[in-house]
């Protein structure tokens, strides 16, 4: 096929790290293979657990890659929230055998997913049933391992895509029982933010819920 490229894409959690194969013709996904699954834990770097999803193909990897991490990406070393994998961007090429790499939060990645899903590909929940707006703000939270938040900016015909890490600010409660569960929570951790509520599971606990993206127009 014309213009194709084939690439790893991998969606690094604090409870599992998702590896597949995609197909792009044109910078748009052609086919998409099934993913392969594993558990963050079980590995104690990146590097450990890339090799384990090589050792489980028939054909050599390619050397291109989309690695999305649940983390803020910023710095020389990129920690992942709830998880104790360091990454050191600039030797990530060397360390996995790559040519080119994007290494993106992985909620940047679920926003511009988001913007570029068909109205087809979205299930309505709650609210009026219309398709997301044109132009204005549009926001993405995804209760996993942790508290996922992107937003994506349509203005003037173009689409943007802000990273943030909105799982990390004050649990403010609201009522009673909620001043209740603060109190039980403070007794456990020195600060209680939102993602202690809405998160899955502590670091180096399996099991995290499966995540689900909620959107907000």
């Amino acid at each position: 096929m014309e213009d194709t490229l084939e690439i790893v894409v991998a969606d690094i959690g604090g409870t599992h790290a998702r590896f597949a194969r995609a197909q792009l013709h044109a910078r748009k996904v052609a086919s998409l293979s099934p993913p392969v699954t594993l558990q963050t834990n079980d590995f104690a770097s990146l590097r450990l657990c890339w090799e384990a999803f090589a050792r489980s193909q028939d054909t050599p990897l390619p050397r291109d890659a989309s690695i999305a991490v649940a983390s803020p990406v910023s710095g020389d070393v990129v920690k992942l929230t709830n998880s104790s994998w360091l990454i050191q961007p600039a030797h990530l090429r060397d360390e996995l055998g790559l040519d080119t790499i994007i290494l993106l939060n992985d909620f940047s990645a679920v926003g511009h997913a988001v913007a570029h899903l068909p109205p087809e590909g979205f299930s309505h929940l709650t609210g009026p049933g219309r398709p997301l707006p044109e132009s204005g703000v549009i926001s993405v939270i995804g209760p996993g391992t942790g508290l996922g938040v992107s937003h994506i900016l349509r203005e003037a015909g173009q689409t943007f895509i802000v990273s943030g890490e909105g799982g990390h600010i004050d649990f403010a409660p609201l009522d009673r029982f909620e001043d209740y569960l603060l109190t039980r929570l403070r007794s456990r951790y020195p600060r209680v933010s939102i993602e202690r509520v809405n998160g899955g599971s502590k670091p180096g606990r399996r099991g995290g819920v499966k995540t689900s993206h909620w959107i907000v127009t």
